[in-house]
């Protein structure tokens, strides 16, 4: 019995090292604000939620209506208490008890609840009787879920804004501004305690605002630039988002906790605005959201937190036509209010993530032109940036998803010369089309290996052999402050799953 009871603990852990299914995108979530009086009812929001690739909401209250719609789904949902709940919440722990019985017990665990977040942005409000309540109301609310055998399973948080951070250029040197750190002390050893995240909203939107270069530009679109470099640390990023997540993480290490998990809470890019707003356009909106989303799909992580993508909402679902402000502010939303696609940012389950594009064998037009590969001496971090930029031009990146021909090797160079020659395969297929910012190159010889096929070049090529892209042999060759980081190889994982069963059926025989 012992040893099946070891055959199964190696089991287990061999299984873990497995890709998930391509399907399992739990780092992709999206806000459903409710400003507005044109939205659809819930049935219909989740029956569109159901046909994407969406695994999380965040709602900004707890809209029984909607929590109810979401019930068995597995969708995760992000509730929230408004600021103006906070006092009595941190006042009176009968209060969040009700509250608790009210929003959460009646429809917990149909309705997948996995976060509550108290207040939105708290410690911006220049109120210092909130500031000092959100605590208590944190605090009252986690012994509610305790009482309620709740606790772990529902987690307890509240909402940043990225001006609670006083340096964030370059990464490196993020820290909390002074006039906020007394007020996060407390919060952040309660999120360590509890396990819970620390949720921030980083908008590269309005970092472009403020700075309306082009290279800005392309740095918050994903799109191929020259990068920025840190200085403390050699990282070159290659994206706003990286960037802003990176300075958060070193604000909480700087403090003490950089082992609490950061979520995001917000980001997004509005596809119209007034006429004096400079970067709202359907085209800036595409670009950052699907590159944004293939990016988290990479699962390359941040150059901090390298190879697990973090929790992102993008906001919004939805337009909503009754919020304040400029035009841009009713403009975020991925989908209309008919139901109908703003614009595709590739969260169709048909697109990227799907079980089809990404276990058939690639296929596009051929060409006799050759195929388009990355060049020599091309930076990971550049490679990155390009294979972001490619798959968030609507080509097929499935086939290097977990579970796809072209997934191994797991590495950032084998990906981005995939993604590379789709987009070019299905470009007009001019020299420019094939550049990258100086990333990519032309080449004769066929890049095609074992079971992945690359299309173009006009022949078979030597397909069946490893190509010097990726001839790292199932090693993951993205950096981890400079560390490579190995993978399973699937032909290694057979074996020792074949010797596993094998040793388990002598012993059952013995």
């Amino acid at each position: 019995m012992m040893a099946i009871s070891i055959c199964f603990s190696l089991l287990l852990i061999l299984l873990s090292h497995f890709p998930s299914s391509p399907h399992a995108e739990p780092f992709i979530g999206v806000n459903i604000g409710q400003v507005a009086d044109n939205l659809p009812p819930p049935a219909e929001t989740v029956k569109l939620l159901k046909s994407s690739s969406i695994e999380k909401v965040r709602l900004y209250g707890a809209d029984p209506a909607i929590i109810k719609a979401l019930a068995g789904t597995g969708i995760g949902i992000v509730i929230g208490a408004g600021n103006g709940d906070i006092p009595s919440l941190a006042a009176d722990p009968n209060a969040a008890s009700r509250w608790i019985n009210s929003n959460v017990l009646p429809f917990y665990p149909a309705s997948k609840i996995i976060l509550i977040n108290l207040g939105n942005e708290v410690l911006m409000s220049n109120d210092p009787n909130l500031v000092n309540q959100l605590l208590p109301a944190m605090q009252n609310v986690q012994k509610a879920l305790e009482a309620a055998s709740l606790g772990g399973k529902i987690k307890v948080s509240t909402v940043h804004s990225m001006t609670v951070l006083g340096s964030s250029d370059p990464p490196s040197s993020g820290s909390f501004a002074p006039g906020y750190q007394a007020g996060l002390k407390g919060i952040l050893q309660f999120l360590s305690d509890t396990g819970s995240p620390f949720v921030i909203n980083p908008y590269p939107f309005f970092a472009y605002r403020d700075d309306t270069r082009p290279e800005t530009l392309a740095f918050c679109l994903f799109q191929p630039n020259p990068g920025r470099p840190d200085a403390n640390t050699g990282i070159k990023y290659m994206n706003m988002f990286d960037a802003q997540v990176d300075a958060v993480h070193s604000a909480l290490k700087s403090v003490g906790f950089e082992k609490v998990e950061i979520v995001v809470a917000e980001t997004g890019w509005p596809s119209r605005g007034d006429p004096n707003e400079v970067g709202p356009s359907v085209d800036n909106a595409k670009a950052y959201n699907g590159n944004l989303i293939a990016h988290l799909r990479s699962m390359v992580g941040t150059p901090l937190m390298p190879g697990k993508s973090v929790d992102t909402y993008i906001f919004a679902l939805y337009d909503e036509n009754l919020k304040p402000g400029p035009s841009s502010e009713r403009a975020f939303g991925l989908f209309k209010t008919d139901l109908s696609m703003a614009y595709d940012a590739g969260l169709a389950k048909s697109s990227g993530s799907s079980s089809n594009s990404s276990s058939q064998t690639p296929s596009g037009k051929v060409t006799s032109t050759g195929w388009c590969v990355p060049r020599n001496g091309a930076t990971n971090e550049q490679l990155q940036a390009s294979l972001d930029w490619a798959c968030g031009q609507g080509i097929d990146c499935g086939p290097i998803q977990p579970g796809g021909a072209c997934f191994e090797p797991n590495n950032v160079a084998s990906h981005a010369a995939f993604a590379m020659n789709m987009y070019y395969q299905k470009s007009p297929k001019k020299p420019t089309d094939c550049d990258f910012s100086q990333t990519a190159t032309l080449t004769s010889q066929n890049p095609s290996y074992n079971s992945c096929v690359y299309p173009g070049g006009g022949g078979a090529g030597n397909t069946g052999v490893m190509n010097k892209y990726v001839s790292s042999d199932k090693v993951d060759q993205r950096k981890e402050n400079g560390a490579v980081q190995p993978k399973f190889s699937s032909s290694l994982s057979s074996l020792v799953l074949i010797l596993i069963m094998s040793l388990i059926f002598r012993v059952n025989n013995m």
